[in-house]
């Protein structure tokens, strides 16, 4: 293998890689077209690892034996197209870190929607069991720093799309597939097929001794999963019927299949709302695989705190409940976040929209929804949405703005809920940033 590792990307998976990829002698150089961040500087350099910012440099590109790409960096763009015309192998963070993990184990989390809750209650469950694991991937450090800097038995990972198109050997030993609905097609020429086949990566290396969880009511999986072949153990999850094997809700419980059956009331579960029995359900199960008891497993999800940005509380102002679900960054999480809802609702939506289809909220949005108060440098797609439908709509350019006018809007008993069903790219750096920027301006209502 040529040891010879150009890294595009200066954030969090670049460096990551990079330090994992010099502790194992490669030769590394890091390149990113815009500006790495001071601490990711710092990081680099106490290491030695050579790194440019601000543009590729032709010599270093043509010096790659293999290229690590960040996964915000899309195979569309020119540095990434030359490696790509000239031969030479395109790996993600997540391949690097598999490749030096030693003998740790895997579970691997994907899908449009919950995987990021999915994933943290499979973690606090495994904690609570006293597992030696990491949270990873998407959700906190990169794999492959944690692989370099403080490895564990143990990596429950949160794996995007991007990540999963630049696998090679990758093999999580259980795999998580939430759901899938349609989500950055932009980075897929507009195919919603290459998207899902991206996400149905997570199983491709997969062998017979590992375990593959699946929502057996998505329809979208369904129709793909005698599609696309894999060899492992299927384990199922779902709420339309009893599963043999599996997990599924009965009469208001949730019940896990196996040697160890548990069975537990929904009305114990930490987290509310339809969606949020769907990703206990899929963590229990990756839970039972790794063989823990059924006592720390009832525990651990009855403990559960919500994540940041995720359906949080913020507070509530003379009987108006706010909300913070900023990470619904896609029509279909903003329809779980409604169909959870059992006030009239004040809805912030807006920002970079993704190819988005309003349509399949325009039944909640009717039945809940009072006013909708856009908040995006383009509404216009919104406005033609649901402009028919929604008394009061009004456009805003900030969180404040959004904040103060959804005040004025709803009446006690109200909930202002900021789900925005699309990226925050347009006026904010990140949906993180979005969801502190709402809980602020609630706070200094």
């Amino acid at each position: 293998m040529n040891r010879r590792l150009v890294i595009l990307g200066g954030g969090e998976s670049g460096v990551g890689a990079a330090i994992l990829a010099k502790k194992e002698g490669y030769a590394v150089f890091v390149s990113d077209g815009g500006v790495i961040k001071d601490h990711y500087k710092k990081d680099l350099q106490s290491r030695g690892i050579e790194f440019e910012e601000g543009g590729h440099s032709a010599e270093k590109m043509q010096w790659a034996g293999e290229v690590m790409k960040s996964p915000g960096i899309p195979h569309k763009s020119p540095v990434v197209q030359d490696f790509l015309e000239r031969g030479v192998p395109l790996i993600s963070d997540i391949e690097l870190a598999y490749r030096h993990k030693g003998k740790s184990k895997i579970i691997g989390i994907t899908g449009s929607n919950g995987k990021t809750t999915t994933t943290a209650m499979i973690f606090h469950i495994c904690k609570t069991a006293g597992l030696d694991c990491a949270l990873v991937g998407n959700i906190g450090f990169s794999m492959a720093r944690q692989v370099a800097e403080d490895p564990k038995e143990l990596y429950v990972t949160e794996i995007s799309s991007f990540q999963l198109d630049d696998i090679i050997t990758f093999r999580p030993d259980v795999a998580v597939l939430t759901n899938i609905t349609e989500d950055h097609l932009d980075r897929y020429d507009y195919s919603f097929e290459k998207y899902i086949r991206a996400k149905f990566n997570i199983v491709k290396n997969q062998e017979a001794g590992d375990v593959f969880i699946y929502c057996e009511d998505d329809p979208v999986t369904m129709q793909y999963i005698n599609l696309i072949p894999f060899s492992s153990n299927p384990l199922p999850f779902a709420m339309s019927r009893e599963l043999p094997k599996g997990a599924y809700i009965n009469n208001n419980h949730m019940v896990i299949t196996g040697h160890e059956p548990l069975t537990m009331s929904i009305y114990d579960f930490a987290l509310k709302g339809k969606h949020n029995q769907y990703n206990t359900m899929a963590a229990c199960l990756a839970a039972s695989v790794m063989d823990i008891r059924k006592e720390k497993i009832r525990d651990a999800v009855t403990s559960f705190e919500s994540l940041e940005h995720r359906m949080e509380p913020v507070s509530t102002i003379r009987g108006v409940e706010f909300i913070n679900d900023s990470k619904a960054t896609n029509v279909n999480s903003t329809w779980f976040a409604l169909e959870s809802m059992e006030k009239p609702v004040i809805l912030i939506l807006g920002g970079v929209d993704k190819g988005n289809d309003y349509s399949s909220l325009m039944e909640l949005v009717k039945e809940k929804v009072k006013a909708i108060v856009c908040m995006g440098v383009d509404n216009t797609k919104i406005h033609k949405a649901f402009g028919q439908e929604v008394e009061v709509m009004v456009n805003t350019a900030s969180a404040k703005e959004a904040v103060h006018a959804a005040f004025r809007l709803a009446d006690k008993g109200d909930v202002v809920l900021l789900s925005p069903a699309c990226a925050s790219f347009d006026l904010f750096k990140n949906y993180e940033d979005r969801g502190k920027q709402f809980k602020e301006a609630v706070r200094e209502l």
